[in-house]
Formats: structure tokens, sequence, C-alpha cells
């Protein structure tokens, strides 16, 4: 797409030298920051056109045992990006969430349910003769084979010749990579008007899948049985019940949208009316053999 700059914020120095290390880029701009620091924020943001806040505390049994932390950095942290924004008249203004900000069940979930509700909400702060900014939401679940996923952690116990430990092998979950997760933001961020909640359309697998296509591609080493932890949930809920009702199809994705936002929208829309919700236990699964082809990559 051709920026002329891209700006990193972050406060994880070391991770910001193994990515300068590792892309020789001179548009890339390292900033040292937190997002509870606004006038550093404020600083980061000037003169930027787009502005994709994926800044949180994401641990779920940390957050737990920490949670005025959590709500420091995910919610007061979201609303400092939300004014930086503002402040700088930045163009459109993305949060990124999870599956977990849909009817939560731990604090972490609480909390990006929040940040979602401050960037969707914000759009009613903006004076049309001040401000252009844009601001709205994607969601989506876990990226398949990211850090502190499940396969990750399964591959390195088969190899370390471990049981692998499987909380529930009914269990289900979306399936996302990181290219496809970072096509649909982009493709998101080219659509938005404000105040939307995007999200895409995916296939699931089950944990007995993977398990079974793990073992297969590796060695068998058996499994635990450690049972869901507190606040974890089956099934992976994109869309509730709730939220259907005002839930759209749009350029292969789904959108939810208030009906005065959704009247700005061109043609090629479609009310959603034969889903409850949209959970990973309802939609199409994944064969073993694609997801051979998707593990191969990360053993």
């Amino acid at each position: 797409m051709d920026p002329q700059t891209i700006r990193i914020f972050s406060r994880n120095e070391s991770k910001q030298i193994e990515m300068e290390n590792e892309i020789s880029d001179s548009r890339l701009r390292f900033f040292i920051g937190d997002v509870r620091d606004y006038d550093r924020l404020v600083k980061a943001v000037e003169d930027v056109d787009f502005v994709f806040h994926a800044g949180a505390l994401k641990h779920v049994p940390k957050i737990e045992y920490n949670p005025f932390e959590a709500v420091k950095t995910n919610i007061l942290g979201s609303e400092n990006v939300i004014n930086a924004c503002l402040n700088n008249n930045v163009e459109k203004a993305v949060c990124i969430s999870t599956d977990k900000a849909v009817s939560p069940l731990n604090i972490y979930g609480a909390t990006k349910l929040l940040m979602e509700k401050l960037f969707v909400t914000a759009n009613n702060y903006l004076n049309p003769e001040k401000h252009r900014t844009k601001f709205f939401a994607v969601r989506y679940g876990n990226v398949l084979g990211s850090s502190g996923s499940v396969i990750p952690l399964f591959i390195k116990q088969i190899k370390s010749k471990k049981k692998i430990s499987i909380t529930n092998p009914n269990m289900t979950r979306f399936s996302i990579t990181m290219n496809e997760a970072l096509d649909f933001i982009l493709h998101a961020t080219e659509l938005g008007v404000g105040s939307e909640i995007f999200v895409p359309k995916l296939r699931a697998y089950s944990l007995l899948d993977v398990k079974e296509t793990l073992f297969e591609m590796l060695e068998n080493t058996g499994e635990d049985i450690i049972g869901i932890r507190p606040g974890e949930k089956l099934n992976e809920t994109l869309i509730n019940s709730e939220e259907i009702r005002y839930s759209w199809e749009i350029d292969n994705m789904y959108m939810i949208s208030n009906p005065e936002i959704i009247k700005t929208y061109p043609e090629g829309r479609q009310k959603i009316e034969k889903m409850d919700e949209y959970s990973s236990d309802t939609v199409d699964k994944i064969s073993k053999d694609e997801l051979k082809k998707l593990i191969k990559n990360l053993v």
C-alpha cells in the first residue's frame, strides 16, 4: 500500500530491536511508550492518518490476579488512544478486539468489551467542524500458530516426548492465520465509516482433530485431560444472539452496526436472518488434510 511511514508504538524494546533487525526498511519508526501515558501517545500519533490499537494485557490468568492493571491498560489506555487520535485529527482509528469480549466470562474479556464500546461510541464526541476521525472495531479469535496459542504448545510438548495437555477434546476454535487477520483488518479499515464492529467469516477446528493430526504428523505421546480453565469457554462466539439482530453480511465479512450507520453503506449488504449466533461449534469445520497444511509451517 506504499505508506510513507509506519510507526510502531510499544513498551517492549527488545521486540522492537528484533523487528528492526529483521525488517530493514527506512519507513519504519520505533517509539517506546505505553498507552497509559497520554502525553507520549499524543506525540506518537502526530501527523498520522491511521491508528491500529492492539495494545493490551492479554494473559487471562494473570489478569484475573491483577485486574486493576488490566483496567489501566485495556480500558484507560484505550481512552487515551481515542483522545490522542481526536486531538491529532487522525483519519481512522481501529481497535483490535477478541472473541472473549463477547458475553465475557473473565476480566480480560470484560476489559476488551469496554474497549470496543469506547471505540464504537467515540464517534459521538466528534465535532464535524474540527474532527475527521472515524472509530470502529475489528473482532476475531486466536490467530492459528501465534505465540501462546495451543498448537505451538502441543508441538513443543510432543517434541519433548511429553503428553499434550488438553482442556477438553470437544473444544472448538475459529481458524484464522496471521495473513488472513491482517488482510481482514486492512479491508475493514477501507470500508469502515465509524461505529461498526467487523467480524471475519471463518471456519473452525476442534481440539480432537488438532490432536489426531499432530499425532499423525509427529508422534503419539499421549494426552492429559486437564479440564477447562476458569473463564474459558468450550466454544468461541464472535457474534452473540443479541448482536445478531444488528448484524449484516458485507464483502465476505460480518458487520455489527446500528440502523443509522447502515444507511450510509452502499448496496451489497445483507441482513443476517438465518443464524442464531456466530459460534465455532455451528460453522463448517476444517478437514484434517487442511489442518496438516496449516500446521506444516509450524512444525
